[in-house]
């Protein structure tokens, strides 16, 4: 059985030698807290094959390195080996395009729900599939912490009951709803 991996939607690339410690020192201090509230449940399972490919971002919650996003926040999954390479991509202000290659790998026994997800090896953060569309139309990924939070979609324009679906399911979990902004697409979204 092979070791799938997914990853959520960051975008971090070239950073400085201080830069980079400093992002590192974060995450790992991130991921030291213990999460507020009861324990973040996941969906049962997630079945790899069907969730690679590209999701666009609907709204989040995002991440620190994710500020420089203007719009256009995508992801893309594909198999690599026993993981999944992730390639996310975003546009900032100013037109120009951003993106970030990264690797995924699945926790056991977790249904392949939950992910350790990794732009800046060998540090990894949660990413969590919290609630997920029948027929993977939508997906809402969290963490443990309920710091971050990206609500998912196929199409680059969710579909407006699928989105008070995913914020719904969001708020349930102890998540802010409030604090999920929403994500411009551009009608021919960034590559």
């Amino acid at each position: 059985m092979t070791r799938p991996s997914l990853h959520p939607l960051h975008s971090a690339r070239r950073l400085s030698a201080p830069a980079l410690a400093l992002a590192a020192a974060l995450l790992a201090a991130g991921c030291s807290f213990a999460p507020p509230g009861p324990p973040m449940p996941t969906v049962a399972a997630v079945d790899v094959d069907r969730y690679i490919g590209t999701w666009y971002e609907a709204a989040s919650i995002p991440n620190w390195f994710q500020a420089k996003c203007a719009s256009d926040t995508r992801a893309r999954y594909r198999r690599q080996d026993d993981r999944l390479e992730v390639f996310n991509s975003c546009r900032r202000a100013d037109g120009s395009l951003d993106s970030a290659t990264g690797v995924a790998e699945v926790v056991p026994d977790s249904g392949n729900a939950k992910l350790r997800v990794s732009f800046f090896r060998p540090f990894y953060g949660d990413y969590w599939v919290l609630a997920l569309d029948a027929d993977y139309r939508w997906a809402l990924v969290g963490e443990p912490g309920r710091r971050y939070g990206w609500v998912l979609s196929r199409a680059p324009n969710m579909a407006a009951a699928d989105l008070e679906t995913a914020l719904a399911r969001a708020q349930a979990l102890g998540y802010e709803r409030q604090a999920f902004k929403a994500t411009p697409q551009s009608p021919s979204p960034a590559p």
